[in-house]
């Protein structure tokens, strides 16, 4: 079976599963979607969505946001975990936003990667779920899951997004993203399918019988 097949293969049986993908972080604009991708990091957005309301009580902009200090901000964001460094980069990110964009969100993936705390991927979420420009955002689940179905054999997730935006067509990239993210947190577990078990990694590797060896990012 050619990458091109198992691309279709799992495309067909997102898009039966999934064929409405809402974002899966409350926000209401894209200051507070920003903050709330960055709080993402190594932590589920299910705690995310329960202390971003109280966050954006104190503050949902990003000029007021500015005027908060760090301590303020982290003893709301703590159960994110990474607490001083998100809590510092918020409030540093809001000032720079005030300095230099008027208080708005750049819509520039290069502009959004310069702000404190922002990742290659944290400005990809913004970028296409915020802005609706296509882009692949690529964590280390998506990155487990190309690798299972045999979408790529990146060593990292950039090799990955690379690859991933060469399979599939770029109108996609922006629903495929959370299609895989939904199928990976509800059928394809890292500690439960191991490449063997969900229809995809069934559809994808018929063959395959022992769990499958990942390269880590």
């Amino acid at each position: 079976m050619t990458k091109a097949e198992r691309a279709s293969i799992v495309q067909k049986i997102l898009e039966e599963h999934y064929p409405e993908t809402p974002v899966p972080l409350d926000h209401e604009d894209n200051f507070t979607l920003l903050v709330a991708v960055l709080l993402s990091a190594q932590c589920t957005d299910e705690r995310v969505n329960k202390v971003t309301p109280k966050l954006f009580q104190l503050a949902n902009n990003s000029k007021d946001m500015s005027t908060k200090s760090p301590e303020e901000i982290y003893s709301i964001i703590k159960p994110c975990g990474l607490g001083p460094q998100k809590s510092k980069a918020i409030h540093k990110l809001s000032n720079i936003l005030c300095d230099s964009f008027n208080g708005e969100v750049p819509e520039d993936i290069k502009a959004l990667e310069k702000l404190p705390g922002v990742g290659h991927k944290t400005a990809s979420v913004v970028i296409s779920q915020g802005f609706g420009h296509p882009a692949f955002p690529v964590d280390t689940h998506i990155h487990r899951l190309a690798q299972r179905w045999g979408l790529t054999k990146g060593k990292n997730v950039r090799q990955t997004e690379k690859d991933l935006k060469k399979i599939f067509q770029r109108d996609s990239w922006n629903k495929l993203h959370l299609q895989i993210i939904f199928w990976g947190r509800e059928f394809c577990q890292a500690q439960q399918c191991h490449g063997i078990a969900c229809k995809i990694c069934k559809a994808t590797f018929p063959k395959r019988s022992h769990p499958f060896s990942h390269k880590k990012p």
